[in-house]
């Protein structure tokens, strides 16, 4: 029976939930705890389907096929953002400069280049970039150092 009811509060953010199990996942986006981990790469993850969906991706197989273009992707997800770009499709749009993405998180990126915010740090010198790609390729330089 759905009563609408939501016994279940953040005592972070306030925000309720009507199953404790919502509410223990939502916690993880505070903490940062990530306790799902992938056992052939070691990413990890908050929710659990998110690791199965990840692990899909080292399978190497491409089922979902753009009918646009000989492209394909091994997610639904995938596809239907590479679908949102034939379509000309992006309703993310950065109030600081005007330029529009399709998908929100590469809206939150590039709004680092205004923000000059940069989250990911390097362990070995300390230096910050506004992507973890970016950081994955300095650490690179610390590597071929030693």
């Amino acid at each position: 029976i759905h009563t609408g009811e939501r016994p279940f509060t953040c005592g972070v953010c306030g925000r309720r939930f009507n199953q404790k199990g919502n509410l223990v996942t939502h916690y993880r986006t505070h903490t940062g705890e990530r306790p799902f981990a992938c056992a052939q790469c070691g990413k990890r993850f908050a929710q659990k389907p998110n690791l199965i969906a990840h692990q899909k991706t080292h399978s190497g197989r491409q089922p979902f096929a753009c009918p646009e273009c000989p492209k394909r992707f091994k997610s639904k997800l995938s596809l239907r953002l590479h679908r949102k770009g034939h379509a000309g499709e992006r309703p993310h749009a950065c109030g600081e400069c005007g330029k529009r993405f399709r998908q929100k998180v590469n809206l939150a990126v590039h709004q680092r280049t205004h923000t000059g915010e940069r989250p990911f740090r390097c362990p070995d010198c300390a230096k910050g970039f506004s992507q973890k790609a970016h950081l994955l390729r300095h650490r690179r330089t610390h590597a071929s150092a030693h």
